[in-house]
């Protein structure tokens, strides 16, 4: 009996960059992996369509994962918080946008114009997948533009909790307290700091077996402060931001799994 497989489109949408490239069923990447900036202002058809463009350079594959930030929920964006301004990230929100994204199904949409099944996740999610062990319950902290994050209960992802935009202080929430911005103004050794606080703060309202770091600003993350987060916390990959897009297929509760709907 042949023995059949199952190639992933994975596309990584961040602030600054679209990422994608076509997994095996493993997760490891078996075709080049292609980048474009993100455009703005980025209506829903925009994003749309430069997912298509960057799949038309890659080989074709059986089905799309797309991580992005925001909440999203069963495939539809319920808020996303870079793509409705005009420049990006820190820029002024414009309501048109606002309105265009609120409820758009990110999922359906892609799927019809990609030709496959298309499972639409939060962008930490996709990473998470890509790194927990399936044992316990796991944690990871995305830093990049901003924060992000997911959390795994035995393998399983659990439902979303958009922890970027709870309150810090001094009227920040954690996506402008430990985010690109901050790190560029503070230095790395003071946005260490923050970054341990907040590991500090999330750790008693989560209380995880494991919490991993990635994003592409986890490495940047000062040993002295790393050393004092405790044997729990672990640094992981930025590519597993990508990777995940295979695993995440068998990580979903079963109403996020475009399979089982």
């Amino acid at each position: 009996m042949p023995v059949t497989t199952t190639s992933t489109l994975s596309v990584d949408c961040g602030g600054g960059g679209i990422k994608a490239a076509v997994l095996n069923p493993e997760g490891s990447i078996i075709s080049r992996a292609v980048r474009t900036p993100t455009p703005y202002p980025l209506p829903p058809d925009k994003l749309v369509a430069t997912i298509a463009a960057l799949a038309e350079q890659l080989p074709s594959a059986d089905r799309v994962t797309v991580g992005m930030p925001g909440m999203i929920r069963h495939g539809v964006v319920i808020e996303t918080p870079h793509y409705i301004t005009r420049d990006g990230p820190r820029s002024r929100v414009l309501p048109e946008l606002k309105d265009a994204w609120a409820r758009f199904d990110m999922a359906s949409t892609v799927s019809q114009h990609l030709g496959v099944p298309c499972l639409v996740l939060n962008d930490a999610e996709v990473a998470g997948c890509g790194v927990v062990t399936g044992h316990g319950y796991e944690m990871i902290v995305t830093l990049g533009t901003g924060l992000g994050n997911a959390v795994f209960d035995n393998g399983v992802l659990a439902p979303h909790v958009e922890v970027s935009q709870g309150p810090v202080r001094w009227g920040l929430t954690y996506d402008d307290y430990i985010g690109e911005h901050e790190r560029l103004r503070l230095g790395d050794a003071h946005w260490s700091r923050r970054v341990r606080r907040v590991v500090d703060a999330l750790r008693p309202m989560f209380v995880w077996d494991r919490l991993y770091l990635g994003g592409g600003n986890s490495r940047r993350i000062t040993p002295l402060q790393l050393g004092k987060m405790g044997d729990d916390v672990v640094i992981v990959p930025n590519e597993a931001g990508m990777t995940g897009g295979a695993r995440c297929w068998e990580m979903t509760r079963p109403s996020q799994d475009p399979r089982r709907t």
